[in-house]
């Protein structure tokens, strides 16, 4: 597997140079297509105004929407001017509570979608859901990047967290174009279960999988000696100087739509490496 076609999603003009800048990087080293979706967003509340306005505020708003999803195209291709790869870019328009639908018609046919870190000072509420659809939706890993971290060309240490679920090994799957190349693979098993047919050796069944396809890895068994289990994975980042976290990404349902789970958004939050997510 490859990556061949990656898909950023621009929505905050403040973003954009960052976003899009890390995407390239990101599709110059992986030797791929780079498409570029700028999203006016339309976060007005119309059900707040008084009757009868409705209708003239919300042309307003989509004018006003479709004209900033335009400007950040054009912000785009001027960035763009400084990478020799291949790309395209177009913008478009959404009110928010429909953002989710024009991601995941995009991201689907994506290999890999390289977004913002969605929670942090002046990051809009649309950029969560943003990754949601992405993920849950579309079906996609994601590489997430805060916003001063420019993503390695060629990622050296990779912590891969491992709890033997389905989203782990997604994670995993979808990651092996970059494995392959790292220097070492830490395989993260933190407080392994103590029945089951995997006690005896957490982490060894991945381990073979991961050498199979040319990956050097080693297993590392943790204990949960923080609250989180987030927090002992970014520990153990900062101490084998890691350069990329991949891990599975988890939700829960409410109102029929995805919502990140606790641990996967208290990662986003805490982690200051670039993540890559899958569910």
């Amino acid at each position: 597997m490859t990556y061949k076609t990656i898909l950023t999603v621009v929505t905050d003009p403040a973003l954009l140079e960052s976003t899009v800048s890390h995407a390239a990087v990101v599709a110059r080293a992986a030797d791929a297509h780079l498409d570029i979706l700028c999203i006016g967003v339309d976060r007005s509340q119309t059900g707040y105004y008084y009757a009868g306005a409705n209708a003239v505020v919300m042309q307003q708003q989509f004018e006003r929407a479709q004209r900033e999803g335009e400007e950040m195209e054009a912000q785009a291709r001027a960035v763009m001017t400084q990478f020799d790869i291949r790309w395209s870019a177009e913008s478009g328009m959404s009110q928010l509570a429909e953002i989710s639908r024009h991601v995941a018609a995009r991201a689907r046919f994506a290999d890999l979608v390289v977004l913002p870190k969605p929670y942090g000072d002046d990051h809009g509420v649309e950029l969560e859901p943003v990754i949601e659809a992405a993920m849950f939706e579309g079906q996609v890993p994601v590489l997430v990047v805060p916003d001063d971290v420019t993503p390695p060309h060629r990622p050296q240490r990779v912590v891969l967290a491992w709890n033997e679920s389905s989203e782990a090994l997604r994670a995993a799957r979808a990651a092996l174009p970059v494995l392959r190349g790292a220097e070492l693979v830490h395989v993260v098993v933190v407080d392994p279960p103590q029945h089951g047919p995997n006690r005896s050796d957490p982490g060894g069944m991945l381990s073979q999988f991961l050498a199979r396809h040319g990956v050097k890895a080693e297993i590392n068994v943790l204990s949960k000696t923080l609250p989180r289990v987030s927090d002992v994975l970014l520990r153990h980042v900062g101490d084998v100087d890691a350069d990329l976290i991949v891990m599975g990404a988890y939700g829960h349902s409410r109102f029929r739509e995805a919502i990140l789970g606790g641990a996967t958004r208290h990662m986003l939050e805490r982690a200051n490496v670039t993540v890559l997510m899958a569910h």
